[in-house]
């Protein structure tokens, strides 16, 4: 089957597919012939370190048009795409590129003293390729490479490629979601439908591409055949420029970003038109009805469509505009093609409807994943065809899912995953610390931040500015608490386990946790 971007390439070949503005700098438009080509010449250089079919190669930096160009790359060496989110410490990027068993990392010039440090630490790596700039010793030059390297298609090019997109597990450990080259898209392509997206779409990524919301809508829409807006870094006033410029038509997006751009003064906001934004996909942490309220003040309100799911487990459910304001607090019905069961603590199927009748939330999803790399399933996360994410949800007599409780342990700051066990690891080293519990506490900015309560080693002189300060040595900056507080002891279950939820209950009173 040939590659869709080769077949665009021949059928549309001056259609804009790539545009790159950033501030102050010149404009970079790729057509689909170009982008083709591009992309050829990146799996050339690829192929020439020894990339082929299942090869781990790590991708990592800022949006780019070069970035897009080694996404598509990848897919036609059929090789194993690792996106690595380009804000994680020394430590963190290193234990994921090791952990991968990546052979090559392709790599923005931005990052490329991130990973001369961090050399040592990943030995499997025969490779570091470097883009837009010059490369740190010991590394090689794409841009010198691709100077001489062919654009015409491989001999063996594949249609398909896999991706490693690496999340947390309650351990804390990060593990890398696999998603197979033969899965199945029919969930995709009714989603597709349902959405009423279209081949003339504009779409504009919101957000880092190495995250699996992002980077997935914006290879969906080139396979649609619609051109693609990517921002460096986001910026709010300067997406709103790319949205007006660019006629935008489609995005996906966190809460944190349209929270930036709908708090924007009024008389900024008036110098651009938001008229041509027909879908925006709401999704990778809570919105608030106070959000998605300024979000519709701003927009077109026929615009906004809300996801339930995640990395792991694909689309699951989907909120429709009119139901945005009827439905409050929920996460929409189950996804076309998607079949959703709740089930209780005993392992029995939930049937009843109302906050009264809460169970894990099971899916049965065709385009979910194959599973983690390296590490073996848990049997309580898999009910014959069914998985879940240990998300608690109840749902209504309409079938309109509700998110009660987040994923065990986990915490959604900003649209990013903190894993409370991860952060509780780093704090317990501290010398002064006895013992520590991380949660999620409301943020208006960010959804939830993280909060840590610590209980100090007995005589140990310990502040709040230095247990996040020590955080940020280790982590990356998202990660670390915003906010400490102290106590003499943590409460706990008969067998030891600290009773998060009497926590977290004083800082959640009178406030809706649920999705929306």
């Amino acid at each position: 089957m040939a590659d869709f971007l080769t077949t665009h390439a021949e059928q549309m070949a001056d259609k804009v597919a790539l545009i790159e503005d950033r501030p102050g700098g010149p404009v970079t438009e790729w057509t689909f012939e170009r982008l083709e080509q591009e992309a050829n010449r990146a799996a050339h250089v690829l192929r020439g370190f020894g990339v082929t079919a299942g090869t781990k190669v790590v991708w990592c930096g800022p949006n780019s048009v070069g970035i897009v160009r080694v996404m598509h790359a990848l897919r036609k060496l059929g090789a194993v795409a690792v996106p690595l989110n380009y804000r994680l410490t020394e430590a963190e990027a290193a234990f994921v590129v090791d952990n991968c068993d990546a052979e090559v990392a392709y790599v923005d010039a931005e990052m490329a003293p991130l990973f001369e440090r961090i050399a040592n630490e990943i030995p499997k790596v025969r490779e570091v390729v470097v883009f837009d700039g010059p490369p740190r010793p010991g590394q090689r030059s794409y841009d010198e490479l691709a100077a001489t390297a062919p654009v015409g298609p491989l001999a063996d090019e594949s249609s398909v490629g896999e991706t490693m997109t690496y999340t947390s597990g309650t351990t804390g450990k990060p593990k890398g979601a696999v998603r197979t080259a033969n899965a199945d898209n029919s969930t995709v392509v009714a989603l597709v439908a349902k959405l009423g997206a279209r081949t003339d779409d504009v779409y504009i990524a919101t957000g880092p591409l190495y995250h699996s919301g992002p980077g997935g809508f914006l290879i969906l829409a080139q396979t649609l055949g619609n051109a693609a807006v990517v921002q460096r870094k986001f910026d709010a006033e300067d997406w709103l420029r790319l949205v007006d410029r660019y006629h935008a038509a489609t995005t996906f997006t966190a809460p944190t970003p349209i929270r930036m751009v709908t708090s924007l003064p009024a008389e900024v906001k008036a110098r651009y038109s938001t008229a041509s934004m027909r879908i925006l996909i709401a999704n990778a942490a809570p919105w608030t009805m106070a959000l998605k309220e300024a979000y519709l003040a701003d927009f077109p309100p026929e615009s906004l469509y809300e996801v339930y799911g995640s990395t792991e487990l694909g689309v699951n459910c989907l909120l429709l505009p009119e139901d945005q304001l009827r439905k409050r607090g929920s996460c929409g019905q189950a996804a076309p093609l998607v079949e959703i069961k709740l089930f209780d603590d005993d392992g029995r199927e939930v049937t009843g409807t109302g906050p009264e009748n809460p169970g894990e939330l099971y899916v049965r999803n065709p385009a979910g994943f194959a599973g983690y790399y390296n590490r073996s399933g848990d049997a309580n996360d898999v009910r014959g065809d069914y998985r879940t994410v240990g998300d608690i949800a109840y749902r209504d007599e309409e079938g309109f899912f509700y998110i009660c409780d987040r994923k065990k342990d986990m915490i959604i700051s900003g649209g990013m995953n903190v894993y409370s066990a991860e952060v509780e690891a780093v704090i317990d080293d501290h010398p002064s610390v006895y013992e520590v519990a991380v949660f999620g506490i409301p943020s208006a900015d960010w959804g939830e931040s993280v909060h840590a309560v610590v209980v100090p080693k007995p005589g140990a002189s310990l502040s709040e500015a230095e247990v996040i300060a020590y955080a940020r040595e280790h982590l990356a900056k998202y990660k670390a608490p915003r906010s400490v507080s102290f106590a003499d002891d943590l409460p706990k279950t008969g067998s030891g386990k600290v009773l998060k939820r009497e926590l977290r209950a004083p800082y959640w009173e009178g406030y809706s946790r649920a999705v929306g």
